[in-house]
């Protein structure tokens, strides 16, 4: 049976309840490796379009991109000898670098996990129930009535997935889709597609082209991937320390080469804090570069300050930018529907001139799949309810949050989240302690996040948090006292820990 915060009907994020559609409930054995855990749990503006995006000249019959070496030569190790060899031991090496990892996933019952069945926020793997707090479902869209009802009239008009790519033709929710955008964001323009991974893989190497690309040193992942991919196509990428304006600037003012691309996190996908937006847009705008952000943990969650917002993550869910009082001037924002609006569409705000250029020039427009029909419809049902009631549901989140983020502070449990938004990332203070505290939690009926080496560097190893509209309060009363038991059996970093050590850093 279920425990004490498990709904007995899926529930609408303020309340309302929806009987689940009749379904057999296949019970799958627990599997071994849980049975093992058991008992062992110790603006609006336009921006200059790069030098080497003519789009002009991509306008007039036979135009086209001006082609790089690196865009046509063969790479010598692929006429001469294979890349790799298997004397050359590279699999063991990169199995070494993952070996905690490798590990985990193999034996720890919340990493690669298989989950039989959901009813609301509880889901159910094996035979066990827990609280999920490894959702970034944000606004709670998934569960919604109204969201969930939309997609049959969609798919009766479109069947279950566009047969194009998108440069060859678009379903109209498409241009639907981006002008609704385009409004809630203020941009000149917005482009979709499937996944901010695709877009940071094919867009980044046409925006830097061969000049310079600024990286945060904490950036996501993928955008380091996309940075590569960039770097092989005759790109300088140049680190910056993490949300560090001086030195950014710093190395901005010192490069001569162009174009030039800053790229950040907006809320940052661990510590859940956001950059100083109007300092980077100034250094941005006045070294003539462009501003890159992705908020896919920003977008749908804060937004434009009002007096008349209900908290300070401000109103409308449109992002990091419009939340520090921004115009789009040198500015392209990349975010996604993937998490608050639970579907699987992502998008840029950008120029119209930089969007056209985009469309004959991203892989992702020429030559994907688009996104199935079903995520356009709950994307487009999902900005209907974001008008009506998503700074209600904002709030919710934001009560929610303020509850743990309080517990953490009465129990001393450093974590890195100053912004109060519903990220929270707690580290531990050994990090090979990450399987046992991983289990407890597990044990407690709590799922998470879990944030282990080498997603994430050794001394920030522990997990992450996340809290919805629909998690019920039940669910993070269960999380405050779980908070409480941890703190007393496991090594956990400590604030007054924290503060030491940044005294004793600032003290040389």
């Amino acid at each position: 049976m279920p425990p004490r915060s498990t709904p007995t009907s899926v529930p609408d994020p303020h309340g309302s309840r929806r009987s689940p559609a009749p379904r057999r409930s296949v019970e799958r054995p627990t599997p071994n490796r849980l049975k093992r855990a058991r008992g062992r749990a110790d603006a609006k503006g336009a921006m200059s379009t790069p030098e080497h995006l003519d789009a002009a000249d991509l306008g007039r019959p036979g135009g086209s991109l001006r082609r790089r070496q690196s865009d046509v030569l063969t790479p010598r190790s692929l006429t001469d000898k294979p890349l790799r060899r298997e004397s050359d031991g590279w699999l063991e090496r990169w199995m070494a670098t993952v070996e905690d990892l490798a590990r985990l996933k193999a034996s720890h019952p919340m990493l690669d996990a298989v989950i039989d069945e959901q009813r609301g926020r509880q889901i159910r793997i094996g035979d066990h129930w827990l609280a999920d707090f490894a959702s970034c479902n944000y606004l709670g869209l998934d569960l919604d009535p109204e969201v969930i009802d939309t997609v049959p009239e969609y798919l009766a008009r479109w069947g279950t997935h566009p047969s194009w790519s998108r440069l060859l033709g678009s379903p109209v929710l498409y241009e639907e889709l981006e002008e609704t955008t385009r409004t809630l964001l203020g941009s000149e323009d917005a482009l979709l597609l499937p996944t901010i991974t695709h877009i940071h893989m094919s867009v980044i190497p046409v925006l830097v082209g061969g000049g310079v690309m600024f990286l945060d040193d904490r950036a996501h992942k993928t955008m380091y991937d996309g940075a590569n991919v960039a770097r092989g196509h005759g790109a300088t990428i140049q680190r910056f320390r993490h949300n560090d304006a001086e030195h950014l600037e710093t190395l901005v003012k010192a490069s001569t080469m162009t174009p030039r691309v800053i790229a950040v996190d907006g809320v940052n996908s661990m510590t859940g804090n956001a950059p100083d937006i109007k300092e980077f847009a100034r250094i941005a705008r006045e070294n003539d570069a462009l501003l890159y952000i992705d908020d896919a943990h920003g977008f749908g969650v804060i937004g434009e300050r009002s007096p008349e917002e209900l908290c300070d993550w401000g109103l409308r869910g449109n992002g990091v930018v419009r939340h520090h009082g921004e115009s789009y001037d040198n500015i392209v924002l990349v975010a996604g529907f993937s998490k608050a609006f639970s579907s699987l569409l992502s998008f840029l705000a950008l120029p119209t001139r930089l969007k056209d250029v985009l469309k004959v020039a991203a892989p992702p427009y020429l030559y994907s799949g688009p996104s199935p029909v079903a995520s356009l419809a709950t994307a487009i049902a999902g900005l209907r309810v974001n008008d009506v009631r998503g700074d209600l549901y904002r709030f919710e989140i934001y009560r929610k949050t303020r509850k743990v983020m309080d517990r953490l502070h009465e129990l001393d449990i450093f974590t890195p989240n100053r912004s109060g938004f519903p990220l929270i990332e707690i580290p531990l203070a050994d990090h090979k302690d990450i399987d046992v505290v991983g289990r407890f939690l597990f044990d407690r009926g709590i799922y998470v996040t879990m944030a282990a080496y080498p997603l994430v560097p050794k001394d920030e190893v522990g997990f992450r948090i996340q809290l919805t509209a629909a998690n019920p309060d039940d669910q993070v009363e269960l999380l405050c006292e779980v908070l409480g038991e941890m703190s007393e059996r496991f090594r956990l970093q400590h604030e007054h820990h924290r503060l030491l050590i940044r005294a004793q850093e600032a003290g040389g």
